[in-house]
C-alpha cells in the first residue's frame, strides 16, 4: 500500500497546476491542454503541393548551375526551366564536355544527354531517386518551416502535425480571427534578387525580350505596376541568416543580413551594376527595385514597400525561418469560438459527472462492500490517468472525454469480473481468503482478454485515425492501462492490507 500511496501523492502534485495557482517552483506537471473544441480557435488543414516541390527543386539546381557555370568561365546563353528539365544553352558547343563534367562532379543528382539547340544544348533531369526523395521530405521540410513562423507568431500550445501523406493539421488555440495566421502560414516566401531589364533587348511589357519576363509589383506612390525582370538569377533568400524589422519616415521596412556567400554574390552584383535597378521579389510579386548607387559589400540590405508593421513583421518571420519547400493549399478550416468550448467544457463535465454517478452508485448497491472498492479503484484510475495528461502535455478533447468516460466503464468491468468470481466460489463453499484468491486468480484471463483487444481498438484508431478520433484514442489506450492495473492489483492491495493482522471471515460482495 505504501507504492500506491506514494502513487497517488506523485498524481496529486502532477494534477496540483490544473485545479489551482501554484508557485514558480513546483516540481511536477503542468496545466491540461484542452483542445480547440474545449479552449476555442482555430484549426486548419493544408495539404503540400509535392509536384510544385519537386519542380522548385529543379528550379533551385537551374539557379545553381548558373552560378557554377559563371564561377568556372563556360560561356552559357542562357540556362531554362522547361517543363521538368533543364536546358543549358552553350555559345560553344566545344564548352559541352566541361559543362557535362561540371554537372557530373557538383550536381550528382541530375542526369545528362543531349539536346536540340542553336550552337549546342544539354539537357538535364532529376534522377528518379532524387525527385522521391524531394517528394518524400517536402511535408517534413514544411513541417519545421512552419513550426518556426508560427512559434514566433506568438501562438500559445499551437499544434502541427503530418496527416496522410501530403497534409498538415494545424491548430491555434484562442487565435479567433485565422486571417492574418493563414497569411503567414500560406506564404511560400521564395525570396530572388534580380534585374530590372533595360535597353532594347528588354522588350516592353507586352512583348517582353528573350531572357526576361514580366512581373507585377508597386511602383512609386504605391501604384500597381508591371516590371521586366531578366530571368538570370542574382541570389535566392537562401543566403539570408537574419531578418529584422526597422523605420524610417516613410514607414516600415526589413533589414536583411547575408552569409558569407551572399555577401560575396551581392558584392559582385552590385559592383558590376551601378546605375541599375535590382528588383527585390518576393513569391512572384516585386516588393522594389531600387537603383545601385554603389557597390553594396557589407553583406546587408533593405526590402521596403509601404509595409505596416505587422506586414513588416511578418515578412521578417518568414525570411529568417525560410522559404516553403512547396505551395500549399488551404483544404479544411474551422474556428471554435470560446464561449462554444465553454459550453463543451460544461457538457463534457456533466456528462463525466453523471455517467461515473451512475456507476459508483450501482456498484455500491449491487456488490456493497467489493463495490466500495471498485469505486475507490475508479477514483483512483481518473486520478492517475488526468495525471498522465498533465505530466506528458497530451491534450483534452471533447471526444477525449467520452473515452474517459468509457474508461471508467472499462475498470467496472474487470472489477465485475472479479467480484461475480468471488461470489461463486463463496457459494461454493470456499473461505473468504480462499475464495478472494481464487476470484482474482480465475478472472485475470478474462479480464486481460478483454483489455487486451480493446487496447488493440485504440491503437488502430490512433494509426488511422485523425484529430479527435485520435485524441480519443490516446485516453483510451492509456486508460486502458490504468484501469487494468488499478482494478486489479490496487484492489488486491485493498483486500491483502485489510487482511493483515486479522483473520478474514467474510467478504462482502
Amino acid at each position: 500500500m505504501l507504492g500506491w500511496l506514494a502513487a497517488l501523492a506523485v498524481a496529486m502534485i502532477a494534477l496540483a497546476p490544473t485545479v489551482v495557482t501554484v508557485p514558480s517552483w513546483w516540481p511536477l506537471g503542468a496545466p491540461i491542454r484542452l483542445g480547440l473544441d474545449l479552449r476555442g480557435g482555430t484549426h486548419l488543414l493544408y495539404g503540400v503541393d509535392l509536384d510544385e516541390a519537386v519542380r522548385q527543386a529543379l528550379a533551385s539546381s537551374a539557379r545553381e548551375l548558373e552560378l557554377a557555370l559563371r564561377e568556372v568561365q563556360v560561356g552559357a546563353a542562357t540556362v531554362d526551366l522547361e517543363g521538368d528539365t533543364i536546358v543549358v544553352r552553350l555559345a560553344d558547343r566545344d564548352r559541352l564536355g566541361d559543362v557535362r563534367s561540371l554537372v557530373g562532379t557538383r550536381f550528382p543528382d541530375l542526369l545528362a544527354a543531349d539536346g536540340e539547340g542553336g550552337g549546342g544544348a544539354l539537357v538535364l533531369r532529376l534522377q528518379e531517386r532524387a525527385r522521391l526523395h524531394i517528394r518524400n521530405n517536402a511535408v517534413e521540410q514544411a513541417l519545421q518551416v512552419l513550426r518556426n513562423r508560427i512559434d514566433q507568431f506568438g501562438v500559445a500550445e499551437p499544434s502541427i502535425q503530418t496527416q496522410g501523406d501530403d497534409e498538415i493539421v494545424i491548430q491555434l488555440p484562442g487565435v479567433q480571427d485565422p486571417q492574418r495566421a493563414k497569411a503567414l502560414i500560406g506564404r511560400t516566401a521564395l525570396l530572388e534578387f534580380r534585374l530590372v531589364a533595360q535597353g532594347p533587348e528588354a522588350g516592353t511589357v507586352e512583348h517582353p525580350g528573350p531572357g526576361v519576363e514580366v512581373l507585377p509589383g508597386v511602383g512609386e506612390g504605391g501604384q500597381r505596376t508591371r516590371y521586366l525582370v531578366e530571368k538570370r538569377l542574382v541570389m535566392g533568400g537562401d543566403v539570408i541568416t537574419d531578418a529584422s524589422v526597422r523605420r524610417d519616415i516613410d514607414g516600415y521596412y526589413v533589414d536583411f543580413v547575408l552569409d558569407a556567400r551572399g555577401t560575396t554574390l551581392f558584392g559582385d552584383a552590385t559592383t558590376r551594376n551601378v546605375g541599375r535597378q535590382l528588383a527585390i521579389i518576393l513569391d512572384g510579386q516585386v516588393q522594389s527595385a531600387p537603383s545601385i548607387r554603389e557597390p553594396i559589400t557589407g553583406g546587408r540590405g533593405q526590402i521596403s514597400g509601404r509595409f505596416s508593421v505587422e506586414e513588416a513583421q511578418d515578412l521578417a518571420n518568414v525570411l529568417r525561418n525560410g522559404a516553403l519547400p512547396a505551395p500549399l493549399e488551404l483544404r479544411e478550416e474551422r474556428t471554435v469560438g470560446p464561449s462554444l468550448g465553454r459550453d463543451s467544457i460544461r457538457q463534457g463535465r456533466l456528462s463525466f459527472i453523471v455517467g461515473v454517478a451512475f456507476v459508483v452508485i450501482f456498484m455500491f448497491v449491487y456488490y456493497r462492500g467489493g463495490g466500495v472498492i471498485a469505486d475507490l479503484a475508479v477514483a483512483v484510475n481518473v486520478l492517475i490517468l488526468l495525471a498522465l495528461f498533465a505530466l506528458f502535455g497530451f491534450t483534452l478533447t471533447l471526444p477525449g472525454i467520452a473515452g474517459l468516460v468509457l474508461t471508467v466503464g472499462m475498470a467496472v468491468d474487470a472489477n465485475v469480473l472479479v467480484l461475480e468470481r468471488v461470489r461463486e466460489e463463496l457459494r461454493g463453499g470456499k473461505g473468504a481468503r480462499a475464495a478472494l484468491d481464487a476470484g482474482y486468480d480465475r478472472a485475470w484471463t478474462a479480464i486481460v482478454d478483454t483489455h487486451v483487444t480493446t487496447f488493440g481498438s485504440g491503437l488502430i484508431l490512433f494509426q488511422f485515425g485523425t484529430g479527435p478520433v485520435r485524441g480519443f484514442a490516446v485516453i483510451l489506450c492509456l486508460g486502458i492501462i490504468t484501469s487494468l492495473v488499478t482494478a486489479v492489483f490496487f484492489t488486491r492491495s485493498i483486500y491483502d492490507w485489510m487482511a493483515v493482522g486479522r483473520r478474514v471471515d467474510t467478504v462482502s460482495v
